[in-house]
C-alpha cells in the first residue's frame, strides 16, 4: 500500500493510458452506432456552418467538441440536399449522405477522439477528488472501477451525449462544492462557468439548478453558529442562507450568460424561419405546452440577438415532448412504449459488473450499520443535532448520495427506457463513495483485520481488473455473469443496451473471409474456424436487416440486399440485427403480419453470428419451397 501511495500519480497515469488504448482500439473496430449517425452530422455543421437546424434537441457543446477534428479533413457536407435545404431535421438521412459521402470509418473515428479524451478527463477528475476525500489509494481504487466498467469503456469513445453529460455533472458538483465550502468571487465565478459547461452538455442536467439550492438550503439550516457572532443561531442560519442563495443565483446567471456565448456562434448562419419550422413539426400544438413553445420559438426566433435563446429553449421543449412520448423497447420477451419502473434496476444489475454490485451492496450494509450504531448511542432528543453535524462533515457524500436517489427516482419514474447508458451521471459519484467507504472500513479504529481486508481488496482487484480483459471487445453488448454474459444478454433488452449497430465493420470481415475461403484464395486458422459452414454456397448477396448508424451498402457493396422481416420466406443468405429480430418475434402483430417468426417456427437457426449483435442465416432452396 505504500508504495502504491508513494507512487500513485504514475499508477493512474499508467491506468489512464491503457484506458485510452484499449477505448481507441475498440473505437477503430466499431462501426457507427445508431445515434452516432444523427450526432455526427450535426457536429460538423454545427461548426462549418454555425447552423444548429440538426438534432436541436440537446445542446450543442459536445457536438462541438466531436466536430472540431471533422474541420481538418476535407469533407464535403450535403447542403444542397433537399433534405438540408427544405427538410425539418433531417438528421438521420443527413447522416447517412455525410458518413458515407466520405470516408466513414475517418469521420467516425476522429469525431470521437474528443469523446476519448472527456472520458480522460473524467478518470483523472475521479481520481484527483477521491484523493482529496480518501487518499492516495482509495483514489487509485476509484478510478480503477471507473475505467475497467466495460460500460464505461464502451461508451467512452461514442459521439453521444452520455459519457459527456456524466463528466460535466461531475465537474459541476466539484465546482459547487468548492463554491459551497468557500463562496468566495473566484469560487462564484468557475462555478458559474462549470455549471454552463454541464447544462450546454446535456438538458438533464436542468436537475442540478433545484437540486443545488436544496443543498444550499440544508447545508445553511445545518450549521452551527460560532460563538464569536452575535444573534440567535435562527438569525445566522437564515442570514447565511439569504447570502448563499443570491450568490448562487449569481452563478447561475454566469451559467446562462456562457450558454448564451455558446449558442452564438452556432445558430449565428442558421435562417430563423427554421427553427419554428422544427417547433411546430416536433411539438404537439394541442398540449398547452407544445403550442407555447410553438409561439415563444415563433416570437424569438427573428431576431438575431434573440435567436440563440429560441434555439436554447427550443431544445428544452423538445426534451419534455420526448419525455412525455416515450420510446419503444424491449425488455425481457416484452415490446412496449410505455415505461416500467423495473426497467432500469433490472438493467442495471445485470449490466454492472459482479465485483462493484458487491461492493456496492457491501459498502451499503456497512454505512447503515455505522448510522445505526452511532444513533442508538444517542438520545432520541439529539438527533436534529446528530444529523446537522454529520451533514456538516461529510456534506460531499451527504451531495452525492442525495444526487443519486433523485437522479434513479427521476429515471425509474420516466417514460424513457432507453438504456443502462441514461444511468452514466450516477457513476462516478458511486465509484468515489464506495472506494472512500472500503478504504474507511479498512482504517476504521479498532479494526484489527487490516490485514486481511487489504489481502481480500488484491483479490477483488485483480478481478475488476480481469472483467474488461475478459469481455474484450464486447463493450457494449456486455452483461455479467450471472446474466449469463454477452452472449445471452440479448435475451432480456436490446438497443444501446447490446445491439446499437456496432458490429457492420465485422460483418464486412465475415463476408469477405467466407468468400476468400470458399475460393481458396485465403487458408489457415481464419479458414479453419468457419468449419462446416464452407459448404455452403459463396456469398454473392445477403440479406440485411440492419438496426444501427452504418450504412450495410457502403460496406458490402453490390452484396448487399435490403431485407425485411414483412418479406417472409426467400433463400439465401440473411444478417439479421438482433435488436430487429427480438422485437419481431416478441412485439404483438395484428393478424396476417409477416414477422420473424418464420424463422424460429420453421426451425431455422443461426449458423453464424457476427459480433454478438447479428445472426447469420443460411436458408437453403429446398426448404424455404416446402
Amino acid at each position: 500500500m505504500d508504495h502504491l501511495k508513494k507512487h500513485a500519480g504514475l499508477f493512474a497515469g499508467l491506468m489512464l493510458a491503457i484506458f485510452f488504448a484499449v477505448t481507441i482500439t475498440v473505437s477503430w473496430q466499431e462501426s457507427t452506432t445508431m445515434d452516432e449517425k444523427a450526432h455526427i452530422p450535426s457536429a460538423y455543421s454545427y461548426v462549418r456552418f454555425g447552423d444548429m437546424r440538426l438534432n436541436p434537441e440537446h445542446p450543442p457543446l459536445l457536438k462541438d467538441l466531436a466536430g472540431l477534428p471533422l474541420l481538418l479533413m476535407n469533407l464535403s457536407f450535403p447542403t444542397d440536399s433537399w433534405q438540408w435545404q427544405h427538410g425539418v431535421n433531417e438528421q438521420w438521412v443527413l447522416g447517412d449522405l455525410f458518413i458515407h459521402g466520405n470516408n466513414a470509418e475517418l469521420v467516425t473515428f476522429w469525431s470521437r477522439f474528443p469523446i476519448v479524451i472527456l472520458a480522460l478527463l473524467l478518470g483523472f477528475a475521479i481520481f484527483r477528488w477521491t484523493k482529496e476525500l480518501a487518499g492516495s489509494v482509495a483514489a487509485l481504487f476509484a478510478l480503477l472501477l471507473y475505467v475497467a466498467d466495460p460500460n464505461v469503456i464502451a461508451h467512452s469513445h461514442y459521439v453521444t451525449t452520455d459519457l459527456g453529460i456524466a463528466a460535466f455533472i461531475f465537474f459541476a458538483f466539484y465546482a459547487f462544492l468548492r463554491f459551497l465550502k468557500k463562496p468566495d468571487f473566484r469560487n462564484v465565478i468557475l462555478f458559474g462557468l462549470v455549471l454552463g459547461l454541464a447544462q450546454l452538455a446535456k438538458f438533464s442536467a436542468v436537475l442540478l439548478f433545484p437540486y443545488f439550492g436544496l443543498v444550499i438550503l440544508i447545508h445553511s439550516l445545518t450549521k452551527s453558529k460560532p460563538d464569536s457572532v452575535a444573534g440567535s443561531v435562527a438569525g445566522f442560519r437564515l442570514l447565511d442562507l439569504v447570502v448563499s442563495l443570491l450568490k448562487y443565483a449569481a452563478a447561475v446567471a454566469i451559467c446562462f450568460v456562457l450558454i448564451y456565448v455558446v449558442y452564438v456562434p452556432n445558430t449565428i448562419n442558421m435562417p430563423g424561419e427554421k427553427l419554428p419550422e422544427i417547433a411546430k413539426m416536433m411539438l404537439d400544438a394541442k398540449h398547452p405546452l407544445g403550442k407555447f413553445a410553438i409561439d415563444f420559438v415563433s416570437a424569438t426566433s427573428q431576431s438575431p440577438v434573440l435567436k440563440p435563446l429560441s434555439e436554447y429553449f427550443l431544445g428544452v421543449f423538445m426534451v419534455f415532448g420526448r419525455v412525455a412520448g416515450g420510446n419503444t423497447y424491449y425488455f425481457f420477451g416484452v415490446v412496449d412504449n410505455h415505461a416500467t419502473p423495473w426497467y432500469f434496476p433490472a438493467v442495471f444489475i445485470l449490466k454492472e459488473t459482479l465485483p462493484l454490485l458487491f461492493l456496492m451492496i457491501g459498502t451499503s450494509i456497512y454505512s447503515l450499520f455505522r448510522i445505526a450504531k452511532h444513533l442508538a448511542q444517542k438520545p432520541v432528543r439529539n438527533w436534529c443535532h446528530i444529523f446537522s453535524r454529520s451533514y456538516q462533515g461529510h456534506t460531499t457524500q451527504y451531495a452525492m448520495i442525495g444526487f443519486i436517489a433523485l437522479y434513479v427516482f427521476v429515471s425509474v419514474t420516466g417514460n424513457l427506457n432507453i438504456g443502462f447508458r441514461h444511468l452514466f451521471p450516477i457513476l462516478p459519484f458511486m465509484y468515489v463513495l464506495i472506494s472512500k467507504t472500503v478504504f474507511d472500513f479498512i482504517r476504521h479504529k479498532g479494526f484489527h483485520g487490516e490485514k486481511s481486508a487489504k489481502a481480500a481488496l488484491v483479490v477483488l482487484s485483480a478481478w475488476i481488473v480481469a472483467v474488461p480483459v475478459l469481455a474484450y471487445p464486447a463493450y457494449l453488448s456486455y452483461f455479467n455473469e450471472a446474466a449469463g454474459g454477452h452472449a445471452n444478454g440479448y435475451q432480456y433488452v436490446t438497443d444501446s443496451n447490446y445491439d446499437w449497430g456496432q458490429d457492420v465493420k465485422r460483418l464486412r470481415s465475415f463476408v469477405n473471409d467466407f468468400d476468400a475461403c470458399k475460393s481458396g484464395t485465403m487458408t489457415g486458422d481464419a479458414c479453419a474456424s468457419f468449419g462446416s459452414l464452407l459448404t455452403l454456397p459463396a456469398i454473392d448477396t445477403i440479406k440485411v436487416d440492419y438496426f444501427g448508424g452504418s450504412n450495410p451498402k457502403y460496406y458490402l457493396g453490390d452484396r448487399f440486399e435490403g431485407s425485411y422481416a414483412e418479406q417472409g420466406f426467400a433463400p439465401g443468405w440473411y444478417a439479421i440485427s438482433i435488436g430487429f429480430f427480438q422485437e419481431s418475434i416478441h412485439k404483438p402483430q395484428e393478424s396476417g403480419t409477416t414477422t420473424y417468426r418464420w424463422i424460429t417456427d420453421g426451425g431455422y437457426r443461426p449458423i453464424a453470428r457476427v459480433g454478438d449483435t447479428i445472426f447469420i442465416y443460411y436458408i437453403p432452396p429446398i426448404e424455404t419451397a416446402q
